[in-house]
């Protein structure tokens, strides 16, 4: 689930999800807003389920922080990750 398998392509395992909206969070933006960023820039559709999996995936590697609402990479908030 995390990374890909046999049953599990490589676009679609949470650490290449989560490596896909990194590169979507380039400014600080709602959880909503990453959503429909991500929307337009993956390839197959991808399920809300599979989304909130990899926020949390980079929330629990410090990759990113949730302050007031707002998404924002850990780098860009002085923390290194």
């Amino acid at each position: 689930m995390i990374l890909p398998s046999k049953h599990l392509p490589q676009e679609r395992a949470l650490l290449t999800v989560g490596a896909k909206l990194l590169t979507c969070l380039e400014r600080p933006m709602t959880v909503s807003a990453l959503w429909q960023e991500a929307g337009k820039t993956t390839q197959a559709p991808l399920s809300f389920d599979w989304f909130v999996l990899a926020l949390d995936l980079l929330y629990i590697l410090n990759a990113i922080q949730l302050r007031d609402g707002i998404l924002i990479r850990s780098m860009d908030a002085g923390h290194p990750a």
